[in-house]
């Protein structure tokens, strides 16, 4: 009798498991995005509805601010930075790391970027990011003006982070600075 509950316990153990780390729960294109109010590296405080039906936003989440592969992410993202900025989109970094270690991070590599800072997981969690592990997945979101998801990269390259967003942006037909001038 012992022996069969552990083995239900386990393939329950496991299959929670798989559920926590193949990201249940995570949204899917087309879902509407759920809004956030998160303090951020440069001192602000930014809402997903403070951008709906104005421009898109793009939320690129990463594990944790000073490692290695989190570093050459944001990196690259700061480097390819013109490019990103040639859009008219509202464009964020997000961990959950405190606001304190976030906005030492922007500082120390230049970053020109907000860097969101969800300590308590709850926009991690909304948007089904938050891995087994307690950080965030390696995951981008792509959310249009009306604050739809339009497409979610969940195989982010961090070396690659930069251009990749800056072709996706251009891919899904976000409109650029100069064309929302003319309108």
């Amino acid at each position: 009798m012992k022996t069969a509950i552990k083995q239900v316990f386990a393939v329950v153990l496991g299959a929670c498991a798989l559920a926590l780390t193949s990201g249940a729960g995570a949204l899917e294109v087309g879902d509407k995005a759920p809004d956030f109010a998160l303090q951020a590296s440069d001192g602000n405080t930014y809402s997903l509805s403070d951008f709906v039906g104005k421009q898109p936003v793009i939320l690129a989440f990463f594990p944790a601010a000073f490692t290695g592969g989190c570093t050459i992410q944001c990196k690259a993202i700061r480097d390819s930075s013109d490019e990103i900025k040639s859009f008219d989109v509202a464009y964020f970094m997000a961990s959950v790391d405190s606001v304190e270690k976030n906005t030492d991070f922007a500082e120390e590599y230049e970053l020109d970027f907000p860097v969101l800072a969800d300590p308590d997981k709850t926009m991690t969690a909304d948007y089904g990011v938050l891995g087994a592990s307690g950080y965030a997945n390696r995951w981008t979101y792509y959310i249009d003006a009306q604050g739809i998801v339009v497409q979610i990269d969940k195989s982010t390259n961090p070396s690659s982070a930069g251009t990749d967003l800056a072709n996706s942006m251009a891919e899904l037909g976000f409109p650029r600075r100069n064309q929302t001038a003319s309108r």
